[in-house]
């Protein structure tokens, strides 16, 4: 689950301290026109014929692809690093172990490091601030809305227009092409029955007594998107609005004074153990955790609170004068492909792409089995950027006295 709760500091520190070892680890050597050691030598000519073995084999995979439009892009890729430095993507968030995989299948050769996977969109921002210029630089993102449109307004994306665009809606995509989001969900209420026999299936049974120290956010909503998607859903459910946000930060207030909002820092481990049985999180992490509960012995309940249907999305992009362009562009093309959308959708995650697969009968009503019911997809209409920078103004002033620091 990708939690994004943890704090900022921690992670800007561990990042400055690995691009510190980095620099500390490079050719310290003078222009003394020493000649190297025959052993070091040797060494150096067994790693060339290596590197030219790797270099021949993805080249003939290159070859392969024929008219393939996205070969030149993968040439350029391999040619310029053949890695791209990703952030934030757990394996059990909408299925994105199968999609790391699956793009490391079909474009060999090409690195894709995960740099702490638990990390806040927040977070994803700030290391793209503090590792600027640094070869460790996140290439791309996958972000909030929010965080989104703050890294447009800081100008850290380079927009990119992907060759699936014309497939995408508006609702999903950046007037100007900065980011462009891959996939959808909705919020859900995930119970580890084992410990709590009676789910909560409403935002308003969130308020009985019976689940007193049970209830937790996946993070801050001034950081974590699905926390902030929590609290917007929730103001629907109490007479808010997508212009409206304060209604659900007063139901998480009253909900900590009542002392049925415990933990707010939620993993797969907490979940299972116990400590935080009622999580409010995305519908595409539902099909992971539900798999580890049962895998450990344990049932879970999963329901789509009716009264605050609220559904968002998670934006990637190009990082701006990252190390890596080609080979970022490269895995949004393939998160946008048919391969990445099948992935989101076997994680419960709805692709953007969706209905165009459908109408190509690439995706079955089968297929579609971990994704909410059609009736409540049907009901999501996304935030507008103005909407989304509203509610963080007001979450910015009145969750820290109303709830955080209350």
């Amino acid at each position: 689950m990708k939690m994004r709760s943890k704090a900022s500091t921690k992670l800007v520190a561990a990042l400055m301290a690995s691009a510190l070892v980095l620099a500390a680890c490079g050719d310290d050597s003078s222009d003394s026109g020493d000649t190297a050691a025959p052993e070091t030598t040797a060494a150096a000519a067994e790693t060339t014929a290596a590197a030219s073995e790797t270099t021949a084999a993805a080249s003939d995979t290159t070859a392969a692809t024929g008219d393939d439009p996205l070969a030149a892009l993968y040439q350029e890729c391999l040619d310029n690093g053949a890695k791209v430095n990703l952030i934030a993507l757990p394996d059990e968030w909408a299925n994105y172990k199968g999609i790391l995989q699956s793009f490391r299948d079909k474009y060999p050769g090409v690195e894709n490091p995960v740099a702490s996977p638990d990390a806040s969109s927040q977070e994803e921002m700030d290391a793209v601030q503090t590792l600027a210029g640094q070869d460790d630089m996140p290439d791309s993102v996958d972000v909030s809305p929010a965080i989104a449109q703050s890294m447009v307004e800081a100008g850290l994306f380079e927009p990119y227009v992907l060759s699936t665009d014309s497939e995408i809606p508006d609702g999903l995509k950046d007037v100007d092409n900065n980011w462009t989001a891959a996939y959808y969900g909705i919020m859900a209420i995930v119970t580890n029955t084992t410990i709590v026999p009676n789910a909560p299936k409403t935002f308003a049974d969130l308020a009985k007594p019976e689940y007193n120290g049970l209830v937790a956010l996946n993070g801050d909503p001034r950081e974590s998107g699905s926390a902030f998607a929590a609290v917007m859903a929730a103001s629907i459910a109490n007479g808010g609005s997508a212009d409206d946000i304060l209604p659900g930060i007063q139901f998480f207030s009253d909900l900590k004074k009542s002392g049925n909002l415990g933990g707010t820092d939620v993993t797969k481990e907490t979940v299972l153990s116990g400590e935080t049985p009622i999580a409010l999180d995305w519908s595409y992490n539902v099909p992971g955790l539900k798999a580890d509960l049962e895998a450990a012995g344990l049932t879970t309940e999963v329901n789509f609170p009716s009264d605050g249907i609220y559904g968002g999305f998670y934006g990637q992009g190009v990082v701006k004068d990252s190390p890596h362009q080609a080979c970022s562009k490269l895995w949004l093309e393939h998160i946008f492909s048919d391969e990445g959308a099948l992935g989101y959708l076997e994680g419960g995650a709805g692709p953007a792409r969706i209905d165009a697969l459908v109408k190509a009968g690439t995706v079955t009503d089968d297929m579609k089995g971990n994704l909410p019911p059609d009736e409540l997809l049907g009901q999501v209409a996304f935030l507008t950027p103005a909407q989304i920078a509203a509610a963080k103004t007001v979450l910015a002033d009145q969750w820290g006295p109303m709830v955080a620091d209350a």
